[in-house]
């Protein structure tokens, strides 16, 4: 079994960093490769290594080109990474491996001498829904991405081993969106989600959708 996700440290949550990025959503369970040049993520890489490990991936709204290097508008509703792995290059610049571990609202945003930008977040925890309801989707989601396992080239085991690996059933459709689901707008959809069966039925629809391309069905897959 994946070790459980850590909830976000409060304190952090309370000045948390980000890293404004395009059309990049970082999911609970998720992972993010980085590389860092500019200088004030390179400041804000530094920082977060020498502190809590902990920074927002906020996707940068449509039309943030004309604003990229002030304070372009974001999405209030990000993704909170911790870096896993770093190495810090000859020339300053960083490679870093990012691992989601929660869900956040951005609640305002803080002035100060950095160069990057802070916001106040709170964290977004998951509604109460039907245990039995919730374990019956993840059941399907099992059985559905075995069947995806079959046909697709590469990863199967590892899509196997991935769906079984997370006994909670919110996350594990986080994990499995993560893995399958590409597109901007469906990953932010999956990240402002707070209801668990919400989440898993949206993934069920996309593995649906996936194993039709695969191998043509007639009507959704179940």
């Amino acid at each position: 079994m994946r070790e459980p996700l850590s909830t976000p440290n409060p304190d952090a949550l309370a000045a948390l960093p980000i890293f404004p990025l395009p059309n990049c959503v970082l999911l609970p369970g998720g992972l993010l490769p980085l590389h860092v040049f500019e200088p004030r993520y390179r400041e804000l890489t530094r920082d977060c290594l020498a502190g809590h490990h902990l920074m927002g991936i906020a996707r940068l709204r449509p039309g943030y080109q004309t604003g990229y290097h002030g304070k372009p508008p974001i999405y209030e509703r990000c993704g909170v990474g911790k870096i896993i792995c770093s190495e810090e290059l000859d020339d300053g610049r960083f490679v870093l491996l990012l691992r989601g571990v929660g869900r956040a609202e951005l609640a305002r945003e803080l002035s100060g001498e950095r160069t990057y930008r802070v916001v106040e977040a709170r964290q977004l925890v998951d509604g109460v829904v039907d245990p039995a309801e919730a374990t019956d989707h993840r059941r399907r989601l099992i059985t559905l991405c075995d069947r995806l396992a079959e046909v697709i080239e590469q990863g199967g085991p590892q899509l196997r081993d991935l769906v079984r690996s997370v006994d909670d059933p919110g996350a594990c459709a986080d994990a499995v969106a993560a893995a399958l689901i590409m597109d901007a707008d469906a990953r932010q959809e999956l990240l402002e989600a707070c209801c668990p069966v919400m989440r898993l039925q949206r993934t069920l629809g996309h593995v649906s959708h996936l194993l039709c391309e695969l191998a043509p069905c007639e009507g959704a897959v179940n």
